[in-house]
C-alpha cells in the first residue's frame, strides 16, 4: 500500500529563539531532530504539521562539552556519538549502553537524544495506519473516545519506550528547557507524568535543549528485552546504578522504561542500602519492581511477560554490578 506524506513546509531557523517563535506562530507546527520516529508517524497519519521547524542547523544543540561541574550534552547530539564517545562509554557506562541498543546503526546516525527523550508513547491501536486505526474507531489517543487497551477505563496506556531516559535518571541527569520567556533547569524524572496522551511536561512551543550529568557517576549499566533482538523498541528496559563499600550498598538507584506511559525511577530501594546484596535482597528489589511496573496490552508482548521481564533485568543488572563486572 503506498504511503503519502502530508503536505507541509519546512523551516530552518537558525537559532532556538527563531524555533520558539516559529512554533508559537503556528500551533499545528512540530520541531523535527532526527525524524527516525517522526517521519514514520507522518506516513501513518499520526502526525499532520502545516510546518516542520527543523531544528538540525542549530549549533548550541550539537555542543557536548566536559566541564568540572560534568558534562553537558545538547539535544541533537546523535545517538550514535553517545555510544562511541569516549567521554560517555568510559564514565558514564548505562547511557552509552543504551544508546547502542536503539535500533539499527543507521538509524542511531541520524536520531538524537532529544528525540529519544520526547519520543511519542506507543501502543498496538495507536501506531497503525490510518486505515486500520479508523475502522476500529481510533483510540482514546487520537481521534477516538476509547482505550482498546482498558476500554472501561478514560485513561490512555501508550507506553514510552525511549531507552536514554531510565539510563540517564539513575546518574541524576537535569534538562535544560528553552521556552518563549526563559530557560529552566529541572530533573530529567520532572519531565514526564503518567499519562499516554500527554506524557511531557512541556509547553507547546518549549524545546529540551541540552541535558547535564555530574561529574562522578556511580557505576551503571542498561539492558532491554524486545521482541526482535534488534530495531524493536523496548517491551521492558532497565537501568541500574550501585556503589558498595564493604559488601555493604551505599547507593542503588533503578530507572524503567515501556512498561508505563513515562520512564520512572523505582522507589524504595533504600530500604537495601546499608546490606549486602544477597539473594534474599535480589529477590526484595525485583519485587519493588514487580509492583511499581504497569505493563498492558500495548505492545505484542503479554503484560505479564513485560512484568516478569523488568524484574529479572533489574536483578540481573544489579547483581552484575554488585559483583564488580561491567562497571563504567
Amino acid at each position: 500500500m503506498t504511503v503519502s506524506m502530508p503536505n507541509f513546509t519546512l523551516a530552518r531557523p537558525p537559532d532556538i529563539e527563531a524555533a520558539i517563535a516559529a512554533r508559537a506562530n503556528d500551533s499545528s507546527s512540530l520541531y523535527l531532530a532526527g525524524g527516525t520516529d517522526l517521519i514514520v508517524n507522518l506516513q501513518h497519519g499520526l502526525e499532520q504539521p502545516t510546518v516542520l521547524i527543523d531544528l538540525s542547523g542549530i549549533d548550541e544543540l550539537h555542543q557536548l562539552s566536559m566541564t568540572a561541574t560534568g558534562v553537558r550534552i545538547g539535544a541533537c547530539t546523535t545517538l550514535a556519538t553517545l555510544a562511541t564517545e569516549p567521554a560517555i562509554r568510559d564514565r558514564y557506562h548505562a547511557v552509552a549502553q543504551a544508546a547502542g541498543t536503539v535500533a539499527s546503526p543507521s538509524t542511531r546516525s541520524l536520531a538524537t537524544l532529544g528525540g529519544n527523550l520526547c519520543l511519542q508513547t506507543r501502543c498496538i491501536y495507536y501506531n497503525q495506519s490510518e486505515w486500520w486505526r479508523r475502522s476500529n474507531n481510533y483510540c482514546l489517543k487520537r481521534q477516538g473516545d476509547t482505550c482498546h487497551v482498558a476500554p472501561q477505563g478514560q485513561h490512555c496506556h501508550a507506553a514510552f519506550s525511549g531507552d536514554l531516559a531510565p539510563a540517564l535518571m539513575i546518574l541524576d541527569a537535569d534538562v535544560e528547557i528553552a521556552g518563549k520567556t526563559q530557560r529552566r533547569r529541572i530533573k530529567l524524572a520532572d519531565l514526564y507524568r503518567e499519562d499516554g496522551r500527554a506524557h511531557l511536561t512541556l509547553d507547546v512551543e518549549e524545546i529540551l535543549v541540552a541535558v547535564y550529568l555530574p561529574p562522578d557517576p556511580p557505576p551503571s549499566c542498561y539492558a532491554k528485552t524486545r521482541v526482535r533482538g534488534a530495531i524493536d523498541f523496548p517491551s521492558a528496559g532497565a537501568a541500574v546504578a550501585l556503589t558498595a563499600e564493604d559488601a555493604r550498598t551505599t547507593l542503588l538507584r533503578v530507572g524503567l522504561t515501556g512498561t508505563n506511559s513515562r520512564p520512572f525511577l523505582l522507589q524504595g530501594t533504600e530500604t537495601l542500602l546499608g546490606r549486602a546484596l544477597d539473594l534474599y535482597a535480589l529477590r526484595q528489589l525485583e519485587s519493588l519492581v514487580q509492583k511499581q511496573v504497569q505493563p498492558m496490552r500495548t505492545t505484542t508482548a503479554s503484560a505479564h511477560y513485560r512484568r516478569l521481564a523488568a524484574a529479572a533485568l533489574v536483578g540481573r543488572l544489579a547483581a552484575t554490578l554488585a559483583a564488580g563486572r561491567g562497571l563504567s
